[in-house]
């Protein structure tokens, strides 16, 4: 069993929402990274998301665009990250760590080198949210040679006919996006993600995440109450964009502590 389905099963036995973080490798700094994601675990996250920098995260808000500004200009690239991933796991063998990004960069690597280096540093899943179910079949036949899950995106949009096609290519988890905009938007309907959740329980078994617009415990909360996780990121990121890395990690810790109990009020 991999560590993201472990980990899904282990919090449904004790009835528990998962919260999964976001934040992106080499933000502001690449020391940063590592102690944060410790940090962040301890709080009370169940799964980490490692954000890629990439020059062009057409699918993100300002908030995580210019965590990626931060971390190319800090020098961090994409090994890069995979290596933080390594440095992670000397201390933590069992929280899932999903990298989060664009396919450009993986292209260039090349399918099986990258995937092989990011399973030897025990990279759990991928998603990369420019690349479809249609054409995701290459990268698909190399991450289950390595027991590795390909995580997919579904949409306000998404219809009947899509949901069954992503969901027959997923694992690990779904990524629900919970609004129709980039990383960071506001305005959550949580009784639409509700109906659009409940229509893709109706396919799969796959736990179901709700990411885009959580940023509290009211959120969290509201979603946690009808997906198997809350997914976030920009309310992480954020702190790091006008505080020392000190405070910001401090903010950061506090909103995770925020999230999480919140969370646990729905046992």
């Amino acid at each position: 069993m991999s560590r993201l389905a472990n980990r899904f099963a282990q919090l449904k036995s004790q009835q528990r929402k998962a919260l999964v973080s976001y934040i992106m490798a080499g933000d502001p700094h690449p020391h940063v990274t590592v102690p944060l994601l410790h940090q962040m675990v301890e709080a009370g996250v169940d799964v980490v998301e490692l954000g890629l920098p990439f020059s062009d995260p057409m699918a993100d808000g300002p908030v995580i665009a210019l965590a990626a500004e931060r971390a190319l200009a800090a020098g961090t690239n994409t090994f890069d990250a995979l290596n933080m991933v390594k440095e992670f796991r000397k201390n933590d063998s069992e929280t899932p760590v999903v990298l989060m990004g664009y396919l450009n960069p993986v292209e260039v690597i090349g399918y099986e080198k990258f995937v092989a280096y990011a399973n030897e540093c025990g990279v759990d899943g991928v998603l990369l949210v420019d690349l479809p179910p249609e054409e995701a079949k290459d990268l698909d036949t190399v991450l289950q040679k390595y027991n590795m899950d390909q995580i997919f995106l579904l949409a306000p949009t998404s219809t009947d006919e899509r949901i069954q096609h992503v969901v027959k290519q997923a694992s690990g988890f779904i990524y629900y996006v919970s609004l129709k905009g980039v990383t960071g938007a506001a305005s959550l309907d949580v009784a639409e993600a509700a109906s659009r959740i409940e229509k893709i329980k109706q396919y799969t078994d796959i736990p179901v995440g709700v990411g885009f617009g959580i940023s509290d415990a009211a959120s969290a909360k509201a979603m946690g109450n009808v997906a198997d996780a809350v997914i976030v990121g920009s309310a992480f990121v954020k702190q790091f964009a006008s505080l020392t890395p000190e405070q910001a990690t401090t903010a950061t810790i506090n909103k995770v502590k925020e999230l999480r109990a919140a969370l646990d009020e729905l046992v």
